[in-house]
């Protein structure tokens, strides 16, 4: 699974605090822990290949059954070419 996760893009002034490759669901992730403008908070990635046939409701949803993410925690997704970020617990 590692192989999958290494061309994850962080932007530069984004520093990575924490990061676990692991299974959501059925999926394979990725979850991190960053800082970037002094706003600190989570993600968990996804291959856009492997949720290709979800909505951005559906991932969300299966994002939202993680006991680490706080309820009633804002939620964002950011596309890239390969991949799909959720962050959430923004503090």
């Amino acid at each position: 699974m590692k192989n999958r996760f290494n061309t994850v893009p962080v932007e530069t002034d984004t520093r990575i605090l924490y990061q676990q490759e692991g299974k959501l669901d059925e999926f394979d992730v990725r979850y991190e822990i960053w800082r970037w403008d002094g706003i600190e908070a989570e993600s968990i990635i996804f291959l856009n290949d492997d949720v290709s046939g979800l909505t951005e409701q559906e991932i969300e949803k299966i994002v939202r059954t993680s006991p680490i993410v706080k309820e009633g925690s804002v939620m964002t997704l950011n596309r890239s070419t390969d991949f799909i970020f959720c962050n959430f617990n923004f503090e």
